[in-house]
């Protein structure tokens, strides 16, 4: 069973700025919310008890909002007092989860992975790490990840066009011990430092969701979330796990 959740919520919102440019990426309003707000609600959804939010950029506003608890959630806070890069930042959120599996969580997506599920394969498969996975069609703004039929994950490959292909959906499954015995430190890419340079030494497998995905890093996601969002309200208010 998985109860932390690491969420990165630290990005400037470059691509956003045009229509977010006062608060944190994560704190962009959404149907009235925080977009962080849905995002732990549908942690604690999934039976999450503590998220530890790895903060940086404008990090008051989310720690003023949200406080130690948020309905039932426990809140600790990563800050980067400069840039780790994605890796450095989960990293650096490591030194608040006690020796468990965890899961990561980007902090301007939702892809409504179902957490234990993605625990199950981990257990299942003795991976390292498990990576949600989603099919796509006609895109390029995501690589694609190669499969082999038992689900273990064989390649990443580069952004291009495609009819289509599974992309990493962003939800990683892993434990704290093996992260940590990789020796990173510092600023570094999770992409490049652990996904692709720790593939071919680790058991990494995929596991293939057909829930509900958005990334709200670009405008025009961003404005189609105002409207889908409207049916997630009711996670804000509910006080079940």
């Amino acid at each position: 069973m998985i109860t932390t959740a690491i969420i990165l919520a630290g990005g400037f919102g470059t691509r956003l700025q045009s229509v977010v440019s006062e608060v944190p990426k994560p704190m962009a309003p959404v149907a009235g919310h925080p977009f962080l707000e849905y995002l732990l609600a549908y942690a604690r959804k999934q039976g999450i008890q503590k998220a530890v939010l790895s903060v940086g950029y404008k990090y008051e506003v989310i720690e003023k909002h949200f406080g130690a608890e948020w309905r039932g959630l426990d809140i600790e806070y990563a800050v980067e007092r400069s840039p780790l890069g994605t890796g450095g930042a989960i990293w650096n959120a490591l030194s608040f989860c006690d020796h468990e599996t965890v899961v990561v969580l980007n902090g301007d997506s939702l892809f409504e992975v179902d957490i234990p599920s993605l625990y199950k394969v981990k257990q299942q498969k003795k991976a390292d790490m498990v990576l949600s996975l989603r099919a796509m069609e006609n895109f390029d703004r995501y690589g694609v990840v190669e499969v082999n039929k038992e689900g273990r994950i064989l390649e990443f490959k580069e952004k291009t066009f495609r009819e289509a292909g599974l992309i990493n959906g962003g939800v990683y499954c892993f434990d704290t011990e093996w992260a940590l015995g990789l020796g990173l430190s510092g600023r570094f890419s999770f992409e490049k430092a652990v996904l692709e340079q720790e593939l071919s030494s680790s058991n990494f497998y995929g596991y293939i969701s057909d829930g509900y995905f958005i990334d709200i890093g670009i405008p025009e996601d961003y404005d189609r979330a105002q409207i889908t969002f409207k049916e997630k309200l009711s996670w804000l208010n509910s006080k079940k796990y």
